[in-house]
């Protein structure tokens, strides 16, 4: 049995990083629903969600056994790309306000973070990256 079923994902997509995160969404509504349909008992929004979730169930099974491998990896890559610059963005940020020698200038042209020690006054800092000019005070 378990052959089988190895045999028939073979050149499909499976459980992805973006179908375990829609999934988690799929679970989430579902509790929201079940909290909604306990206290609200209406049926507009009961089916509202429902039809949320058929679609989302349908789009995990689609992605899941899906033989277009590009197209999924590539739907896959921009979602881990998503989620890699949230992650990454906090904890930089977070790293950033904790150096007390140093000032974060972000360039207006191309959003490059420019770093420069404190105390120095005003100053102009030219960007690495692009070659603007910020005028910024330490």
């Amino acid at each position: 049995m378990g052959n089988a079923i190895a045999r028939f994902m073979y050149g499909r997509n499976g459980m992805d990083q973006l179908n375990r995160a829609l999934f988690g969404a799929y679970l989430g509504l579902w509790l929201v629903e079940l909290v909604l349909n306990m206290t609200l008992k209406s049926r507009l929004v009961t089916s509202i969600f429902e039809g949320l979730l058929f679609a989302l169930m349908l789009n995990i099974l689609v992605r899941m056994f899906s033989k277009n491998l590009y197209r999924r990896r590539a739907e896959n890559q921009k979602w881990v790309n998503f989620v890699w610059r949230i992650r990454s963005g906090r904890k930089n940020a977070a790293a950033r306000h904790a150096d007390r020698d140093h000032k974060y200038f972000t360039c207006k042209n191309c959003k490059t973070i420019c770093r420069v020690p404190v105390g120095k006054g005003k100053i102009i800092i030219t960007c690495p990256k692009c070659g603007a000019q910020i005028n910024a005070k330490t």
